[in-house]
């Protein structure tokens, strides 16, 4: 009966979260079924379960291939480019922003980096290609206006992952500023009057005030960004891979377009996405148990 009572009292709150667990429950859960595929020769006109059982013979192919190696060096260095220098960048520019007083130039601020955002990536790529064409691209036409050679951005391996990690800080940073910006905003006003009376000037409150103050919500996003580091985007990579720079642009989630779409191969496609997520939990794990050994909260 106690049951029933809160359900009847809190009625309108569970159908305010009906939507988000429909969302949930349809397009997280009921399709994880599929990762049995993955231990399956899987064939469409056999079906799900008249498929014949092959246990662990595509993750053997999987990591006896020479490809393997390749891959999880670029999807792990392409990640870590960007836990170095992507997630700090919305920090330090929502502590800046916390710092503009003009409330008219502090919006015009945030619209601005915020647009990228909504750019897809298709637009991205070809903002890149006008950009850095060796031919026809604007930064090359000055380099040699200024008399210096032609550098090959587009098509120079070396160039590659830090070309990613820039478009993805100039396209992504400004969006990366909202949960921080949100975080700061609620942060105790009388801790930052505390510290003006004992002498601390802007540098020193943002270190002993704004950044404790704020420090579980970096640990919580840090965690969930470990958990993805076998997530790279496929339509970034796969709209600025070409073939001179295909040895340090494949990673999984193209490797996994390339097999299962393009060739058909899907419990053998299903077994590398299995194996991401399986990474990906186990990273969450470990980074969640180790910040609570730093006496952290966590995120459970």
């Amino acid at each position: 009966m106690t049951t029933l009572r809160t359900l009847k009292r809190d009625l309108f709150l569970y159908l305010l979260v009906l939507p988000g667990l429909l969302f949930f429950l349809v397009f997280k859960i009921i399709p994880m079924w599929g990762i049995v595929i993955s231990f399956k020769d899987y064939s469409p006109y056999l079906g799900l379960w008249k498929s014949d059982w092959v246990g662990f013979a595509h993750f053997d192919r999987l990591f006896s291939n020479p490809d393997f190696i390749i891959i999880l060096r670029n999807t792990l260095a392409i990640n870590v480019l960007s836990l170095l220098f992507f997630f700090p960048l919305p920090i330090v520019l929502s502590l800046m922003m916390n710092e503009l007083r003009n409330k008219w130039f502090k919006g015009s601020v945030q619209s601005i980096i915020y647009l990228p955002h909504f750019l897809s990536w298709v637009v991205i790529a070809g903002i890149s290609l006008i950009m850095l064409s060796e031919s026809e691209g604007i930064i090359n036409h000055l380099l040699a206006a200024a008399g210096y050679g032609r550098i090959d951005f587009l098509t120079n391996p070396d160039y590659f992952w830090g070309l990613l990690t820039l478009q993805s800080i100039w396209k992504e940073v400004g969006w990366g500023t909202v949960i921080f910006l949100a975080a700061i905003a609620g942060v105790d006003v009388q801790l930052f009057e505390a510290a003006k009376l004992d002498g601390a000037g802007k540098l020193r409150q943002i270190w002993h005030v704004t950044l404790p103050a704020i420090r579980n919500v970096i640990i919580i996003l840090l965690i969930l960004r470990i958990g993805h580091i076998m997530d790279v985007g496929f339509e970034q990579v796969y709209l600025m891979m070409n073939g001179a720079v295909s040895e340090v642009a494949e990673v999984f989630d193209t490797y996994v377009y390339r097999t299962g779409i393009l060739q058909g191969q899907f419990s053998f496609s299903t077994a590398v996405g299995l194996f991401k997520s399986v990474v990906g939990l186990v990273l969450v794990i470990l980074a969640n148990r180790l910040s609570k050994k730093f006496g952290e909260e966590g995120m459970y």
